[in-house]
């Protein structure tokens, strides 16, 4: 969610750029969102129900995830029983504790004017379209070791399971790791894991083998290759390339899909009259 926030994105929109870009098309395919989903801040490409879309809206808005079509169409909404939706920000698909099994992740993570003491992630095993509401997920509650923040995107590492959350209105975007296994009785302790040469984080993904990782802003998405053994931290810590982009009113959601054919980016409906999810395919 934006109010007033002021970044210098556009002034460091060269550092660290690398070449050549990855390979992705500069023009993505536009499917309007039907009914739109005014406050979209958070996507993550469904495993179990092939074609369709997780997606989250941000504070004042129920505790439920949307399905939604790869055309822009939606299915359905599921509702967390009991959740609060203080302020989700993003939305990942990963693994979780149960080998095998594909979990959800809910970031409760915004933070507009830094005043909440902690913040936190629901996570529960994805569900089918068949599902109306979700009653069985566990809370990770965290801290920060220097004091709240406001973020926007994360990312779980499959390998390690642990939990990498970027942060948005900081001078410099920030890096904090949540370790796994983290409690889900008690508090856990982010450590802080790096620094971005830019700020305004407002979403990120990596696709399906961990190789490639997405981090936008509102002007620019920003793609990063991992290798083999690296944590997500070391990665982000690399040169980057600048991925073309289709301008979108207030854009804060992006996932891979699954299958590896390109990803999709979502934007909240903001001042525009209309919504378009947007797909940049391989060329």
């Amino acid at each position: 969610m934006l109010f007033g926030l002021s970044v210098n994105t556009c002034t460091r929109k060269t550092a660290g750029l690398s070449k050549p870009a990855p390979g992705f098309k500069d023009v993505p395919d536009a499917y309007p969102v039907i009914p739109i989903l005014a406050e979209a801040s958070g996507i993550a490409d469904s495993k179990i129900n092939p074609g369709y879309l997780w997606v989250e809206e941000d504070s004042g808005n129920p505790p439920l995830v949307t399905l939604l079509s790869h055309q822009g169409k939606i299915l359905k909404t599921v509702y967390l029983k009991g959740a609060v939706n203080r302020d989700w920000e993003d939305i990942a698909l990963a693994g979780g504790p149960v080998a095998g099994k594909n979990y959800l992740y809910l970031a409760e993570t915004g933070d507009n004017n830094a005043v909440y003491p902690s913040a936190a992630f629901y996570r529960f095993e994805e569900p089918s379209a068949t599902a109306d509401t979700i009653t069985n997920y566990d809370i990770i509650n965290f801290t920060y070791p220097d004091g709240p923040h406001d973020a926007e995107a994360f990312l779980v590492d499959d390998a390690t399971k642990d939990i990498f959350v970027l942060t948005k209105r900081d001078a410099l975007s920030r890096i904090y790791r949540i370790a796994y296994p983290y409690r889900t009785t008690s508090m856990n302790q982010a450590v802080a894991a790096g620094t971005l040469p830019y700020n305004g984080v407002t979403g990120a993904a990596q696709n399906a083998d961990g190789t490639g990782i997405i981090v936008r802003t509102y002007a620019q998405l920003l793609y990063y290759t991992r290798l083999p053994g690296e944590t997500i931290g070391q990665a982000l810590q690399k040169t980057f390339t600048v991925l073309a982009y289709q301008p979108e009113p207030q854009g804060e959601a992006v996932t891979f899909a699954i299958d590896g054919s390109g990803f999709f980016t979502l934007s909240e409906k903001g001042l525009s009259l209309s919504q378009s999810l947007f797909f940049y395919g391989k060329k």
